[in-house]
């Protein structure tokens, strides 16, 4: 059994990471959380030691490793605000502890080479949750792929929209420097996906950005993709908001639907076997993503010629 220190415990995945602990039978040793509102630890590990103060954390977490009775950390779980990745995945390494960081891993592509070293020098491992890659769906069109014939390109179509309420730019998810922005903080993991499925990526256009919204255009070894991801449930369409739906995911390629609306409840405790298994994604594994989403972050907008996502039809710019 490996025991667990998790930080950021009040946020929204924060649970699927407690869970992933508890079904790979694990123990979660200590929580920490600027937010006391926690009370979900309950369900999971009721007997957890819970801190508000990162350097009452900190002594804790180094005191267990001091004493080295059975409870020294093995894995820091970190489900923090994502400007904090980099330094808490630091913080895992520098305590004798392997990291399991949730999506995305750092904001900018340099970050990964300074954590390298803190590997090299440290001995531990950082791992990082890409759970599309173990999605049965998205193997399936890898493979698809994989088969294709020399020089075929898939036309895709990427569409996420995940209303969000007026909290969201309030709150540190709407700060650009905290967050990324949209593309970062919504969408790395799509960006990892193509990356994954399609190939070294060649080109990557903007058209539109703004605080609740992000379109533009990839093109991938074997693929040519328009994207358009959003947190306005006006951009849900009709037919389907008008039901009560708030989110809407669609995958095309070559006009032919990927489904992969289901399957996700499991994907954060397979993500812990291979991890716990020695066969977890690392930082390297991470760098085409976050240079993807820090291009998008500071590209200029492309005119809406040639490729663009047809939902852009429906926005005013």
């Amino acid at each position: 059994m490996n025991n667990f220190a998790l930080i950021g415990a009040a946020g929204y995945i924060a649970p699927r990471h407690m869970k992933a602990i508890k079904d790979t039978n694990n123990q979660l040793v200590a929580a920490l959380d600027t937010n006391d509102s926690v009370g979900i630890i309950d369900s999971y590990f009721p007997d957890a030691d819970f801190f508000t103060e990162f350097e009452r954390f900190d002594r804790h977490i180094d005191k267990l490793s001091r004493i080295n009775n059975g409870r020294a950390i093995d894995f820091v779980s970190i489900c923090s605000p994502n400007y904090l990745h980099d330094s808490h995945m630091r913080f895992a390494l520098r305590s004798g502890a392997d990291a399991i960081c949730e999506k995305p891993l750092v904001l900018n592509p340099w970050n990964i080479d300074g954590l390298l070293e803190i590997e090299r020098e440290s001995g531990r491992k950082i791992n990082t949750i890409l759970q599309l890659r173990l999605h049965p769906s998205i193997l399936a069109l890898r493979n698809k792929v994989a088969n294709s014939g020399a020089g075929k390109k898939f036309d895709v179509d990427l569409t996420y929209i995940t209303s969000r309420g007026h909290w969201y730019l309030q709150s540190w998810k709407g700060d650009d420097k905290k967050s990324g922005g949209i593309a970062t903080n919504i969408g790395v993991h799509f960006y990892d996906m193509l990356h994954y499925v399609f190939g070294n990526l060649q080109e990557n256009k903007v058209h539109y950005s703004s605080a609740t919204k992000a379109a533009g255009y990839l093109e991938y070894e074997k693929a040519r993709v328009r994207w358009f991801l959003s947190i306005d449930s006006n951009d849900i369409p009709e037919d389907i908001r008008i039901s009560g739906q708030r989110t809407y995911r669609s995958i095309t390629a070559d006009g032919e639907s990927v489904e992969f609306s289901g399957g996700f409840t499991d994907l954060h405790t397979q993500s812990y076997e291979q991890i716990l298994q020695g066969h977890g994604f690392g930082l390297e594994q991470n760098r085409i993503a976050i240079e993807t989403v820090a291009h998008i972050r500071t590209a200029e907008r492309s005119s809406l010629t040639g490729d663009y996502h047809p939902f852009l039809n429906n926005i005013k710019r």
